[in-house]
């Protein structure tokens, strides 16, 4: 598929971070793919499994934005029907943003370092692969 390629392996892995979004532990799915994907080494594996995290986390972030902003601080006022407001809602902000950022790269360099490690076949990579008959 993508092999080295970075950007097209960290895509993979946020498609499936984001299709598997209802675990918890998506992120370190989709960082597997795109390090298993990747055949270039543990070190970089988990680089494009951070990438795919950060992607991953982009779209949460814009999707909570659209949600929360739009739909219930939008149609209500603020404070009414227990949604927080102003400087209320800066604080959560402040928490739930980084939370998100350290939970899905950080789970996505894991699996990232995970799916290099189950591809590696236990042979150096410098020699040339043994042709099958």
């Amino acid at each position: 598929m993508g092999q080295r390629d970075t950007f097209l392996n960290a895509g993979i892995g946020t498609a499936v971070t984001v299709l598997l979004s209802f675990t918890g532990f998506s992120p370190l799915l989709g960082g597997g793919v795109a390090g298993y994907l990747q055949q270039d080494g543990r070190t970089s594996g988990a680089k494009v499994g951070a990438i795919s995290g950060l992607l991953a986390s982009v779209l949460f972030l814009l999707f909570s934005v659209l949600f929360f902003g739009l739909f219930l601080v939008g149609l209500s006022p603020v404070g009414m029907f227990g949604v927080p407001g102003g400087p209320e809602l800066l604080i959560l902000l402040m928490i739930f943003v980084p939370f998100v950022l350290v939970w899905n790269i950080g789970l996505g360099a894991l699996g990232g370092y995970v799916g290099a490690y189950i591809h590696e076949d236990g042979t150096d990579p410098s020699e040339p692969a043994e042709a099958v008959p």
